[in-house]
């Protein structure tokens, strides 16, 4: 985020993230192997944007 990367979807279920890089590229972020616990500041993030 301190890059400038925009987290639309944040990984609340450990598994999977969308994000948009400052050049307006939307990516999908997925957990290889199985999910992580749920960790803050992921698990009370919004979803905002659109992917």
């Amino acid at each position: 985020m301190d890059s400038g990367i925009t987290i639309n979807r944040p990984p609340r279920d450990g598994n999977m993230a969308f994000i948009k890089s400052p050049d307006g590229i939307s990516i999908e972020l997925l957990q290889k192997g199985p999910a992580l616990e749920k960790a803050e500041p992921w698990a009370s993030m919004e979803n905002t944007g659109t992917w």
